[in-house]
């Protein structure tokens, strides 16, 4: 399993999926990406080529070894999501030249279906609802949105107001069968996070995603000592080593590393058997593309501490005619009924990619970046 060549497809909306081939002809397919940073992480991937070709592809941990280590350099989002994509890839070769999923790689399977929630936009109760409404017409049981749009650095009454009338309405939409998350995004005031959590907590969220930025970890102490509402956080973290004191020191509940950024398949295992020590659940973070939420669902399906996996799946980022399965021949594998998708025996990553259409939309290409907000004052504000 020689790898040959190294192709690299940037695509809209905002993805980007990389190819190995090796000399016996099996691909394998990965999905490097940082959100507005595409352009750089290709080149990162073109940066590794020379630690690749020529290689045995089955070799994915001596692989792993010498890309995150053998630069001298450690770690970084750019690097690591590259070295996810490939990863991705090198894990779909194997599966494939085997005749396996990659879950079967990794342990074996736990369960036979995935419980998947998808991400919810709005800016005002009538939205959310809808968007809600939408879901779960589509077969979901569970949804998150963000907890506000933009907010200044001190949250006012009237903005709580307002936050808690959205919550309440998607509480009574969505019904006390299903499940809703709360996405702070990093964006609210550490100040103000305590307040909003404990005003929010009467509509029984499954979980505040990310109320403090990751510099604040140290934090979740007092916040977790201000809610029962569990707290997640976790997506903008990469390696083993950045997850270690979150995971030991901390009241994380939920942990939400992201399988295009943290090092692949086999580094989220390897944090998901820490987490699982601590008695901390998975649920990993994913609003990429398909082979990115392929490769999710194969750690899924072989990793008991999992709570819930996020898709793509409608999201607002996918405008017009491209979604998340718009690049997959095998669509029906993805179908979501009743808030799950069932597990398959497919071969590898378990996807089958579309390569006319990711031709063609290679020629379009993508300069997606997220917007920068700022306060009334002119300052500067999270997204």
């Amino acid at each position: 399993m020689i790898i040959e060549k190294i192709d690299i497809y940037k695509v809209p909306p905002r993805w980007v999926f990389l190819r190995l081939t090796t000399r016996s002809g099996i691909t394998g397919w990965g999905e490097p990406a940082v959100e507005g940073k595409s352009d750089s992480v290709i080149a990162a991937v073109k940066d590794f080529a020379h630690l690749l070709i020529g290689k045995d592809a089955r070799q994915i941990e001596d692989l792993l070894q010498v890309m995150s280590k053998g630069g001298f350099y450690r770690g970084g989002v750019i690097m690591m999501s590259a070295i996810s994509g490939i990863e991705q890839a090198l894990w779909d070769i194997k599966g494939k030249s085997l005749g396996v999923p990659v879950y079967q790689l990794l342990g074996g399977p736990v369960r036979d279906k995935m419980r998947i929630y998808s991400w919810i936009g709005g800016d005002n109760s009538e939205e959310l609802a809808f968007g809600v409404r939408q879901r779960i017409d589509n077969g979901f049981t569970a949804v998150k949105m963000n907890v506000s749009g933009q907010l200044d650095s001190h949250v006012s009454l009237k903005k709580i107001k307002e936050i808690k009338k959205n919550i309440q309405k998607v509480r009574e939409t969505i019904g006390e069968e299903n499940d809703f998350a709360i996405d702070f995004h990093g964006r609210v005031p550490k100040s103000m996070a305590k307040r909003l959590m404990q005003e929010l907590e009467e509509f029984s969220p499954m979980f505040y995603e990310e109320p403090v930025l990751p510099e604040f970890s140290f934090y979740f102490d007092r916040l977790s000592s201000a809610t029962s509402i569990p707290l997640a956080g976790g997506e903008r973290l990469v390696g083993r080593s950045q997850f270690r004191d979150i995971i030991y020191h901390s009241s994380l509940d939920v942990l939400q590393p992201d399988l295009s950024h943290a090092g692949g398949i086999w580094e989220v295992k390897k944090i998901a058997a820490s987490a699982e020590m601590s008695g901390i659940l998975m649920a990993p973070h994913c609003p990429l593309g398909p082979v990115s939420f392929a490769a999710a669902l194969q750690f899924d399906f072989c990793t008991h501490n999992v709570l819930i996996q996020e898709t793509s799946l409608g999201i607002h980022y996918n405008t017009g005619e491209i979604d998340l399965l718009s690049y997959l021949s095998n669509k029906e594998d993805f179908k979501i009924e009743s808030g799950f998708i069932h597990r398959t025996d497919k071969p590898g990553l378990g996807i089958e990619m579309d390569e006319d259409i990711i031709m063609e939309m290679s020629k379009i290409k993508h300069n997606w970046s997220n917007p920068v907000w700022r306060n009334s004052d002119g300052s500067f504000t999270e997204w």
